[in-house]
Parts: C-alpha cells; sequence; structure tokens
C-alpha cells in the first residue's frame, strides 16, 4: 500500500533476536527467556541487554557483545511491578533522567487510576492500561502529539492529554465516560466484560469495546487540537455539521427519541448522528479501528490482494477530495479494508459468533473517513 501507508504502518507482529514471535504485550520471550520491553520512539518490541546497573537495560541489537559503549540506555516503566504490568520502556539521558518512581509516556498519561487497595480494581485496570498501551502505541506510530497535561518531562499544560479512570462508587453519582479539557474519564466498570456486554445490550450497540471508548474520546481531544481554530474547520462543517449546534440539547433529543430512520446512509453509527462532534469521535474511532486492522493484518502478511469478495469496491466518487494526493492510497485502504473483513466475518460466523465487523460504511462515511486520514496526516510529527 503506497506513501503514508507503508511510511507510518503500525507494527503488531514482532520477533525476539532469536527469531521467535513476540507481541506487543510480551516482556519475555517465551523461547529463549530473554527480557523484552516496548520502545515507543520505535514503536516496536525489543529484546533487552542487562548493563552493569541493576536497573538499566540496552537494546539488543545495538551492542557488539558486553561492549555498550554509546547504546542508548533505558529503564523499565516504574509500573512494570504493578497490577499494570506495563512492559514499556523509559530512555535514560539528559533530558529523561531514571529513578524508581518514573513512569513511561503511556503510563504518565494517568492522572487518576482505580482504587488498588480494592482488589477487584487490580484486573479492571490491568484491562485498561492494555487497552490504553495500544492506543498510545498507534498514535506515536501514526505520529500524532502525544503531550502529558501533568506529568513531566512530556508535559504540556495547555495542550496535553491525561487519563482519569474512575468507578462509581454512589449509584446516585455515576462516573460519566467523556472529555473535558483534555482530560478523559472513563469509567473503570467499561473493563468487567459481563457490565460492558449488559450495557451495550441495553443500547442495541453491535460494537462496544473498551478501545472503542479510549479511541472515541481521544477524538474529541484530537478535535479540540487538530480541528478547532484551524483551516480544517471549514471541510469538517461541509462534511459533519456546524458544532456550535447546541451540544447538550442534541444528545438530550437522541436520547430522547433516537437516531433519524436514515442514520446509516450518512454516519458510521446511530450514535455518530447525535451531533458533528459524536459524528468526528465515532468517525475517527473508527478509522483507528481500521488503520490497526490493517496494520495488524499486514504485519501477519495477510494481504487483501489475495481475498476475491463479490462485492462491488468504491470509486474516488465516494470521496470528499479525489484529487488530493494519495486519493487512490486511501480509496485502495478503504476496499482492502473492506475485502478483509468480509472474509473476518465469515471465519466469525464459522465459530458461531457474531460478525468480527458488524458495520457497513456508507458514501457519506467513506468521505467523512478521508479528511480524518488527512488531518492525521497533516499532523504527523516529521
Amino acid at each position: 500500500m503506497p506513501d503514508s501507508f507503508t511510511r507510518r504502518p503500525t507494527r503488531r507482529a514482532y520477533r525476539c533476536v532469536c527469531g521467535n514471535a513476540v507481541f506487543l504485550r510480551n516482556s519475555a520471550c517465551l523461547n529463549c527467556h530473554r527480557q523484552l520491553g516496548f520502545e515507543p520512539e520505535r514503536a516496536q518490541v525489543v529484546a533487552l541487554h542487562a548493563t552493569e546497573f541493576e536497573g538499566q537495560w540496552t537494546i539488543e541489537s545495538e551492542g557488539h557483545g558486553n561492549d555498550l559503549t554509546g547504546a542508548r540506555r533505558y529503564q523499565r516503566c516504574a509500573n512494570y511491578h504493578s497490577a499494570a504490568a506495563c512492559n514499556w520502556l523509559r530512555p535514560l539521558d539528559a533530558s529523561l533522567p531514571g529513578g524508581d518512581d518514573c513512569l513511561c509516556i503511556s503510563c504518565s498519561l494517568n492522572r487518576t487510576i482505580p482504587d488498588q487497595s480494592v482488589p477487584e480494581n487490580h484486573v479492571l485496570w490491568q484491562r485498561i492500561e492494555v487497552a490504553k498501551r495500544r492506543l498510545v502505541s498507534q498514535l506515536l506510530a501514526l505520529g500524532l502529539p502525544v503531550t502529558t497535561l501533568t506529568r513531566t518531562p512530556w508535559q504540556d499544560a495547555e495542550r496535553g492529554l491525561a487519563f482519569d479512570f474512575l468507578r462509581t462508587l454512589d449509584p446516585q453519582f455515576p462516573v460519566t465516560t467523556g472529555h473535558a479539557m483534555g482530560v478523559i474519564t472513563i469509567d473503570a466498570q467499561e473493563a468487567d466484560d459481563a457490565h460492558r456486554e449488559a450495557t451495550r445490550e441495553a443500547l442495541q450497540e453491535p460494537y462496544r469495546t473498551l478501545l472503542g471508548h479510549l479511541r472515541h474520546e481521544v477524538a474529541h481531544y484530537y478535535w479540540d487540537r487538530l480541528v478547532a481554530g484551524t483551516p480544517w474547520i471549514e471541510p469538517f462543517r461541509q462534511l459533519f455539521g456546524d458544532e456550535r449546534k447546541d451540544y447538550a440539547q442534541a444528545l438530550q433529543t437522541h436520547y430522547a427519541i433516537g437516531a433519524p430512520f436514515d442514520w446509516a446512509q450518512r454516519h458510521v453509527s446511530a450514535y455518530a448522528s447525535s451531533h458533528p462532534w459524536e459524528d468526528w469521535a465515532e468517525t475517527w474511532a473508527h478509522y483507528l479501528h481500521m488503520r490497526d486492522g490493517m496494520d495488524t493484518a499486514r504485519s501477519f502478511g495477510f494481504e487483501a490482494g489475495d481475498i476475491v469478495v463479490d462485492k462491488l469496491p468504491y470509486t474516488l466518487g465516494a470521496l470528499w477530495d479525489s484529487q488530493r494526493p494519495g486519493a487512490q492510497a486511501y480509496l485502495d485502504f478503504v476496499n482492502n479494508w473492506l475485502a478483509i473483513t468480509t472474509v473476518l466475518n465469515e471465519l466469525s460466523g464459522s465459530m458461531g459468533e457474531r460478525d468480527f465487523y458488524p458495520f457497513v460504511l456508507p458514501a457519506a462515511a467513506v468521505a467523512k473517513l478521508q479528511l480524518v486520514h488527512e488531518v492525521i496526516k497533516a499532523a504527523a510529527v516529521k
């Protein structure tokens, strides 16, 4: 796949130096027992070599035997030994000094975590962090700016991001998942499979996951950072609508009477029809689903070109701007994704499960997804 799709893939298939396959969550190779860690600047899992200083590591491929001269040193995230079981690395240099309490860039985004004196919160927090690390690893791989609201050394007090993972203590005051001023609040109960499935059924949603929540809420953050007050606002309003429409009233109306009968002709989900901000957030989240899904498939050698499906592909006429550089590559990405998910849905059926990809993309959503693609591409750190 040409252009931005090959320059910035989110790699999901990694290999230890011994040749064994390893994965994003691994902290040790099951074959050779080497220590592993995720290096966020490279966006990949690497094998580690112990240094003469306890708790300090180098990347094995950078050393020559025991000669570590000039090799960059790393420390494991302070949450490695916590319930979060974080396997990310933190570089050690003049700008990033070490210490027993030093967190990686992903964990540095946390402002509040579930009360760890409550044993059942350990599992909830671990599941939340697994999903968040997948999100943050993708944001970094795409080149999007990732800065923290409250913690150094990645702090940006004006435009940074922070997460509050909260759990309802009083049913009269439930935690509301949402975003405001750079702070994303997530109800920790969304990490409980039974609770989340009951909510999905009650709201008649085809898809509801913890990762989906994170991708949706971070979309609001990036709208504030990348779209509001920029030249992107006009194409946004052309495709998504005028965000100055009363937001509270729009949501109240949506929950009172539901989505318009024809929402599926214009949106990726029913909730996306409630307000232009929610349409953006649902579309952004969907784009991240598609990119990570395609990147994962390609990481393991699964190419859409190998698939034959009886489905007419979208043409350039479905795009927001068919003349933009890379428009054909984007269109190929969409059509390849739809081909792959057709097969994955059939595989799900073979296992007696509901569809892996329970969506139908209308042409209007394909156009909106192109705008999200262009905003991300323009914002990518070179």
